[in-house]
């Protein structure tokens, strides 16, 4: 009677179920045995029901003595068959496959086994059936058991050896998606397994992996996570191996995808993710060069934040987003292909993330977005023009910035903007631009007044040296002129002495001193007006002038003047001033006898009233020292108005004179009304 196990005698089917090792090893020789006769009479039907055999009753059998033996029974049968094993490679590998699963440790370890030695025959035949084998290992090697781990690292290092050598039958396009779904697990040794593939299969020449590097990139990224030292290193290793790949042959590499990836990876919090996204960035901008501007905003949002990096750790990460942002530029401002660079660009985009910068904790960070947003302007400012008027309020906001460097380059935006309305036609500004930014930067200045006294001089200064220095002090004058603006006097104050002591002002001051000239004497009008809000002022853009007739007549007025501590400093420091060497031809004009002494005499009559308006202090023993070496002109002919400089200016005095009565006035009644208001109050 034939075995029910045939072609397997009983007592072979016996010992190969046995639980003992030693028995299922004599079993399975006796396999490879017959197995051996077989295939020398090239009996293909008894090979397969054998295989069958073992499969059906061993190997998927509930006893595991059984399942084990099967296993054995099929490694036995392989061995046997050879190179002809690969006619049989599906129905000897299934079955083996299935055992890996196996909730027993040891039918787990033998599956290994015995796949190892039908992958070891059959070769390049298993390639089919490589993402099955590539799923079970992956699982294997972080199986809880040694053992198992030991036989799965032993079947993977025959596989790798396996796909390097038939590279050219491996279809690597059905294996992508699953390394994409395998790339993402937890498990360290699951990832040092995928890391490994992913750097074989990159090493061999014929195999381009740059094609499908969008698909695991981000997976890699985020294993650099891993808390194991040897996962980052082989990371970073395999990631180095893509950009050189990339350097030398940049066609196969999707750039938009990648670099999308790359901005989302160089924003995480892990330094070392965050160093190496920031560098594959570099070296993308350098070899893609224009083809990155339309990803600008998104990789000024990974870069701008890194600038503010101090700390040691940090170092290869802020000189690296520092050589993007220096790259950008460049590509940007080409002037090859200046026109097609623009476009590519996504204006809005870009200056969204600006403005939301403008904002940051970083002065490194402030600075640079600050000057990207002036080297827009500068270079494009027709397609810049639509957000001027969005950075605004921004920018107005930051001129009170704890940084003197941030607050400089600010005002180097600002200035732009308002060249960008400079008219080249007509040589003329855009007055409307001007008062507008200036009517702003004055209602900046009321609101604080730490920031008046803080920063004011060092604004107005500034814009004077980046825009027209006479035009901003007329716009300012003629808005303290026509507006209400309630610290008037000490803005008067304020731009008078800068007027009065900046270097950057030198021009202007050399312009006003020759109010013979029209439009130097229409400037003075216009200064003139507005500075009468405060008495000192006044006196002191006269005397720079040299109007000394209206000094000494203004002099005079002081009389009716209330004569406050806040006067008194005024005046000490314009004694100050006059000793000053901005002064030095006023105190030539004491000895002078051009226009027949008239200018010495008006002057010297103007600064005796100063001296009695002076309490006898430092200031007044000053003056009083200077005026005694002065000629006495008292007993000479009286001058002759005519004779004045300011006379040839042709400058109506008069009207000037009671315009500064009619501001003295309104003020003094103004100051009246507010003590009334602190003993009175108004009812709510």
């Amino acid at each position: 009677m034939e075995s029910a196990y045939a072609p397997l005698s009983e007592s072979c089917a016996k010992a190969l179920a046995d639980k003992v090792y030693d028995k299922r090893k004599v079993a399975s020789q006796e396999i490879e045995k017959m197995v051996t006769e077989f295939s020398a009479k090239k009996n293909a039907m008894q090979i397969r029901k054998l295989i069958e055999v073992l499969s059906n009753d061993f190997a998927t059998s509930r006893d595991p003595n059984r399942r084990k033996g099967g296993l054995i029974g099929l490694a036995a049968t392989s061995l046997a068959l050879g190179k002809d094993s690969e006619r049989y490679v599906s129905e000897l590998v299934t079955p083996i496959l299935n055992c890996l699963n196996d909730p027993d440790v040891r039918v787990r370890y033998f599956a290994c086994e015995s796949l190892y030695n039908v992958v070891k025959v059959a070769r390049v035949a298993i390639i089919p059936f490589f993402p099955e084998l590539f799923s079970a290992l992956s699982r294997l090697v972080a199986d809880s058991d040694q053992m198992v781990k030991d036989g799965s690292e032993l079947l993977d290092r025959l596989l790798k050896d396996i796909v390097t050598e038939s590279s050219q039958t491996f279809n690597l396009e059905a294996f992508i998606p699953l390394l994409k779904e395998r790339v993402y697990v937890k498990n360290s040794f699951a990832r040092q397994y995928v890391i490994s593939w992913i750097s074989i299969l990159n090493a061999v020449p014929e195999i381009n992996m740059v094609i499908y590097l969008t698909d695991i990139l981000d997976g890699l990224f985020t294993m650099l996570e891993d808390n194991t030292l040897e996962i980052q290193r082989m990371c970073e290793t395999t990631l180095s191996q893509f950009l050189k790949s990339i350097r030398n042959d940049a066609s196969s590499v999707r750039m938009e995808d990648t670099i999308n990836i790359l901005i989302i990876h160089a924003q995480s919090p892990n330094e070392l993710i965050k160093s190496i996204a920031i560098t594959w960035i570099r070296e993308f901008v350098q070899i893609f060069g224009p083809n990155v501007l339309p990803h600008a905003s998104g990789i000024f949002t990974a870069i701008l934040p890194c600038l503010e990096y101090n700390v040691e750790s940090k170092k290869n990460i802020k000189e690296c987003a520092v050589s993007v942002n220096n790259c950008m530029m460049l590509l940007i401002s080409s002037k090859e292909h200046k026109s097609q660079n623009i476009q590519k660009i996504d204006l809005r985009s870009v200056m969204e993330v600006l403005s939301q910068y403008l904002t940051h904790n970083s002065v490194h960070t402030k600075v640079a977005v600050l000057k990207w947003i002036h080297h827009l302007f500068t270079h494009f400012p027709n397609e810049m023009s639509p957000h001027s008027n969005n950075l605004g309020a921004n920018l107005l906001s930051i001129l009170s910035d704890n940084s003197d460097e941030v607050v400089l380059q600010c005002l180097s935006v600002l200035a732009e903007i308002l060249s960008s309305s400079y008219n080249k036609d007509s040589n003329d500004f855009n007055k409307v631009s001007y008062r507008k930014f200036l009517l702003s930067l004055l209602n900046l200045f009321g609101e604080e007044k730490k920031f008046l006294d803080n920063r004011a001089s060092l604004i107005i200064r500034q814009l004077c040296v980046l825009l027209n220095a006479e035009y901003i002090y007329r716009t300012f004058a003629e808005i303290i002129d026509e507006e209400v603006i309630k610290f008037a006097a000490s803005m008067v104050r304020l731009l008078n002495m800068i007027l009065l002591t900046s270097p950057e002002l030198f021009e202007l001051r050399d312009s006003l001193r020759n109010i013979t000239n029209d439009q130097s004497a229409d400037l003075f009008k216009c200064l003139y007006k507005s500075w009468s809000h405060c008495p000192v002022s006044t006196l002191s853009l006269c005397l720079l002038a040299q109007s000394y007739h209206h000094v000494s007549e203004l002099v005079v007025l002081f009389a009716d003047v209330e004569i406050t501590l806040e006067l008194l400093n005024e005046l000490d420091k314009l004694v100050q001033l006059i000793e000053s060497p901005i002064f030095a031809p006023l105190r030539l004009t004491l000895v002078s006898k051009s226009n027949n002494c008239t200018d010495a005499q008006h002057l010297a009559h103007a600064l005796f009233g100063i001296l009695m308006l002076l309490p006898q202090t430092d200031a007044f023993n000053l003056l009083k020292n200077r005026l005694q070496c002065v000629p006495n002109y008292w007993g000479q002919t009286p001058a002759d108005a005519n004779n004045s400089l300011q006379h040839k200016s042709n400058i109506d005095f008069d009207a000037l004179l009671r315009h500064f009565k009619k501001v003295q006035k309104s003020q003094r009644t103004l100051r009246i009304q507010q003590r009334r208001n602190i003993i009175i109050p108004e009812d709510n």
